[in-house]
């Protein structure tokens, strides 16, 4: 057993009373021949945590994966997500069951819808077609994927249920600060896609450079040391066994406040992200 199969993720828990694995492992854009091959490899470095998402063309991969594994499906948790094309009270459940039949398991820990699509202005139906899906037990808990605080309270408004997650780009220099302290007042927990910056300025930055030789840890364990410090649930994706592996060991990492709070100060507002905008944002 290597030093990172030892380690065990802590879980978070959401406000439905169920738990999720906090650091799990996250296949977009990865190939579904591939990601059978690299899931298989991030369940033997002890990651029980996988997300994927229909658009991700991999769920079929993915639900290789699972099988070929001989874990306990109890053991896992599985996210999957509803593609904007698929908005819409009539959509909604054929998308679902594909997605089931694709990954071979007859339910998913997490649901999400996967962006808000604001100009569609389909979110609230959708929403209440998943809340159907959790009282089925076949999603177990549902979740929103790139919304905004505005849509998070429109949400509630509409229908009295409240997302347990809410997936969005989330890094040191984008680091969602005011969406995350929302989401704590309403028990909502925040999970961090792009994790690590999705480039080359993030993982060369010095202020993240110094922590790591302080520690004797890479730039990207530090990043997601910073993630699990804070409390957000994190996704990052390598299909490099050795990357995975190390990821992994971000477990193990301690940092002081007063690096968390260095972290911190790397935030570049609006400039720092990376990805489409959420609020504006509408693609099929």
């Amino acid at each position: 057993m290597t030093p990172a199969q030892t380690l065990t993720s802590p879980a978070l828990t959401f406000h439905d009373g169920r738990t999720i694995p906090q650091l799990g492992y996250g296949v977009w854009q990865v190939e579904d021949d591939v990601a059978e091959k690299v899931v298989g490899e991030a369940f033997r470095v002890g990651y029980r945590h996988i997300d994927t998402a229909a658009i991700y063309g991999n769920e079929s991969g993915v639900g290789r994966a699972i099988a070929a594994s001989g874990l306990a499906r109890e053991d896992l948790f599985i996210t999957t997500k509803l593609w904007n094309a698929d908005q819409g009270s009539g959509n909604v459940l054929p998308a679902f069951e594909t997605s089931l039949d694709k990954l071979g398991i007859d339910y998913v820990d997490l649901y999400l819808i996967h962006w808000l699509q604001p100009k569609r202005g389909l979110y609230v139906e959708t929403w209440k077609e998943l809340i159907k899906l959790q009282e089925s037990g076949r999603a177990r808990s549902i979740g929103v994927s790139n919304f905004t605080v505005e849509a998070l309270e429109e949400i509630e408004r509409e229908t009295g249920v409240v997302p347990m997650i809410n997936q969005v780009e989330t890094h040191p220099y984008f680091p969602q600060a005011e969406l995350r302290a929302y989401e704590k007042s309403k028990g909502i927990l925040h999970e961090s896609w792009s994790p690590l910056g999705q480039g080359k300025d993030l993982l060369a930055d010095p202020v993240l450079a110094d922590i790591a030789e302080n520690h004797g840890v890479s730039i990207p364990n530090v990043v997601l040391g910073w993630h699990l410090a804070v409390g957000n649930v994190v996704i990052p994706k390598s299909v490099t066994p050795e990357r995975m592996a190390q990821n992994w060991t971000a477990l193990a990492l301690t940092l002081s406040p007063e690096e968390i709070a260095a972290i911190d100060g790397l935030d570049k507002g609006p400039a720092g992200r990376i990805g489409a905008n959420p609020a504006v944002s509408d693609f099929a």
